[in-house]
């Protein structure tokens, strides 16, 4: 197996909505954006994987390492050898793939977070240079654009943390602040046990919409922010705020129902809404 066809498969198994935006990208972007996602799902892979701290510091070590024969044109991961080729032409550089190996390092240390703030630092490592990096892939010359992506990434990985509530409660990982848990008193441990009727509340509603209008927010803000001149080379970050923006409003129309269960699009309809992204422009 190639490198190429190592990141392909890793990109297609990984089941992402991702996956669909991609598609419509030059054979050549394409391959890059493929690239940079498998590493990052590699790096993510290692968090999620193991249940012993030290193995994945350990894990994550290694990556950097990696990362750094990368820049010294020596990578051994089939990752990051298709990624290779692709440095130089889309300006991706060694403190962007290290910023997302210390995010993906803060799982390992904690997993809670005090204030939206400190919330908003992870999401910056694992979601808005993670933006930044694939908006220079798809086409970025206006360094406007760096603003536009870093708060889309924001956006993307709020909605994330809202879908994936349950599922993070089940690693013992509660991603809501806990500043804002206590604003409408949600007991950590309720959210732990992820049933009814000590999970779901009004009172979990209320924390859960209130998280919602903040990601929102963001998308809005991000769009606002996307000047006109990148928006078609940025075709590919708009549908994937078209389709994680379905997503959110389909957590909100099932009432945030998320402890038990993981909600999402189905791939038709993540296909649907690339393809009418494509299509309209916006």
């Amino acid at each position: 197996m190639t490198p190429e066809q190592y990141v392909q498969e890793k990109a297609a198994a990984s089941g992402s909505s991702f996956y669909y935006a991609f598609k419509f990208l030059p054979p050549d972007r394409q391959a890059a954006i493929t690239a940079f996602y498998a590493f990052c799902r590699e790096v993510d892979d290692v968090v999620d994987e193991v249940t012993d701290a030290s193995l994945g510091a350990t894990k994550l070590a290694w990556w950097r390492q990696e990362v750094h024969r990368l820049f010294a044109g020596t990578p051994t991961h089939p990752a990051l050898l298709a990624l290779a080729p692709h440095l130089a032409p889309y300006d991706i550089r060694a403190d962007h793939l290290l910023a997302v190996i210390e995010g993906c390092e803060m799982d390992l240390q904690q997993s809670r977070y005090l204030d939206f703030p400190s919330l908003a630092r992870y999401c910056h490592l694992v979601a808005g240079v993670v933006g930044e990096v694939a908006s220079s892939i798809f086409g970025r010359t206006d360094e406007r654009t760096v603003a536009y992506a870093h708060k889309l990434g924001l956006a993307l990985q709020l909605t994330n943390i809202l879908r994936d509530v349950g599922d993070d409660a089940r690693r013992g990982r509660i991603y809501l602040p806990i500043s804002e848990l206590q604003q409408f008193d949600v007991k950590a441990h309720e959210i732990l046990k992820r049933e009814a009727p000590w999970g779901y509340s009004d009172r979990f509603s209320a924390l859960m919409q209130f998280q919602a209008e903040r990601a929102h927010r963001c998308y809005d803000e991000a769009l606002a922010l996307l000047p006109e001149v990148d928006r078609r080379a940025q075709k590919p970050g708009l549908m994937m705020a078209n389709i994680y923006r379905a997503l959110l409003r389909e957590l909100e129309a099932e009432q945030f129902q998320v402890l038990h269960q993981r909600i999402a699009l189905t791939p038709i309809r993540k296909l649907w809404i690339a393809m009418k992204t494509n299509w309209r422009g916006r």
